[in-house]
């Protein structure tokens, strides 16, 4: 059975943490191997884990929280085609 990039990001938590089937984690690793946006992922996931298990205490610049609210709700407000989506009702 072979998977897609959109089963991959939903098993990402589970494979870090160890906690897939082996048959899944198979498929995932699989998936991994041939697919460079899903890996990025991957590393990009692992890196933001290994940053908040720092206990440094980072400073983030001034609005920079503001900046970043402001972007997430344009990103998801927009598709995937980066055109504005419908409202959901």
């Amino acid at each position: 059975m072979k998977i897609d990039c959109k089963q991959v990001w939903d098993y990402i938590s589970d494979y870090l943490d160890d906690s897939l089937s082996p048959a899944t984690r198979e498929m995932v690793q699989r998936h991994l191997e041939s697919c460079e946006i899903c890996s990025a992922i991957l590393d990009s996931t692992r890196n933001i884990l290994i940053l908040t298990a720092d206990d440094r205490v980072f400073e983030l610049p001034a609005g920079f929280s503001d900046r970043l609210h402001a972007r997430l709700a344009r990103e998801i407000s927009a598709g995937p085609d980066g055109k504005c989506k419908p409202p959901e009702s």
